[in-house]
């Protein structure tokens, strides 16, 4: 049942993605300028039979709907183009930055578990009490707070405190894991605090469900410790929220980077996204909307699949 409802799903997805990828090519093509005006800049010393012939090498010459079928034909082959910009393959550039994207995402969201639910679950134990208003009022904050502005004030705080702390540029773990845990912890929390807040606050709501169900207070009235009662009989069914969160924020993460890579000078595919687009290079912008858009599908179906494990009596159809 689970393969056959992952296949279906994988089908749907399909003019999905091709949608995306359609209204993206038409969007950046419609920005004044392309690769071609862009490479020649302001002085251009070529004819205009040259740049004539500049366009028809690139492809740039044919019709926009003929272009986007020529892409969707490689396609099939699994073929993402070359940069326009670099002559590299497509898919050589995704592959080279999308690991530290995926770094910084990963920890993103694991900053975020770790202080979204106990806080979620300690306010919802609390409820209305002193403790609960104080963890609602710091999830508040961080929901209100833009990332780029939280990055700034972090990077002030720590560089005033701190004199030896790596804050710019990428070291992979490789390399020198420490070094790279040193770079990535405030981007990190960064693009965390808002994604704990959430989680934060969705837990607190989905504990608080589960806590007035009848099952909970038959188990209270059992004698079971308070610890099994939170731990064991209530968390476990408060879960299903908190995954379907975490599954939408970690496609949310991995696509949302652009703003954070540049601030912290983190070679990912957010700086890649960034700069290509600038540089109209047409075939890396849809080869990265195309795999961001084919990870956001996975996850979400993964996070279909891991509802069953986590609740058997949730059936996939």
């Amino acid at each position: 049942m689970e393969f056959g409802y992952v296949i279906r799903r994988l089908l749907s997805a399909v003019p999905t993605v091709l949608l995306v990828t359609f209204m993206v090519f038409i969007a950046i093509h419609i920005v004044p300028g392309d690769v071609i005006d862009i490479m020649l800049g302001t002085q251009n010393y070529l004819t205009e039979s040259q740049i004539e012939d500049l366009y028809s090498e690139y492809g740039l010459d044919k019709p926009l709907i003929v272009q986007y079928g020529i892409w969707v034909k490689n396609l099939l082959s699994f073929n993402l183009g070359t940069s326009l910009r670099t002559g590299r393959p497509v898919t050589e550039l995704i592959k080279e930055r999308f690991p530290v994207t995926l770094e910084l995402a990963a920890f993103s969201l694991g900053f975020a578990l770790l202080f979204g639910i106990p806080m979620g679950i300690i306010s919802a134990i609390k409820r209305n009490g002193f403790l609960d208003n104080f963890v609602r009022v710091i999830g508040l904050i961080g929901l209100s707070s833009p990332s780029f502005w939280v990055g700034a004030i972090l990077i002030v705080l720590v560089s005033g405190a701190f004199d030896n702390f790596n804050l710019f540029g990428y070291v992979s773990p490789v390399v020198d894991p420490f070094s790279n845990l040193q770079v990535m912890f405030l981007p990190s929390l960064t693009m965390g605090l808002m994604v704990a807040a959430q989680i934060l606050r969705i837990t607190r709501t989905s504990m608080l469900d589960v806590l007035n169900q009848d099952y909970v207070r038959t188990a209270r009235a059992k004698g079971v410790s308070a610890r099994n009662v939170i731990l064991k009989h209530s968390l476990r069914n408060a879960l299903i929220p908190v995954v379907t969160l975490s599954g939408i924020q970690l496609g949310y993460l991995l696509g949302g980077t652009i703003v954070i890579e540049n601030m912290f000078a983190l070679p990912g595919m957010g700086r890649l996204l960034l700069q290509v687009v600038n540089e109209r290079d047409y075939p890396v912008v849809q080869g990265i909307v195309l795999f961001i858009g084919i990870i956001i599908v996975m996850l979400n179906i993964l996070v279909d699949v891991i509802y069953t494990l986590i609740d058997p009596r949730v059936e996939l159809r």
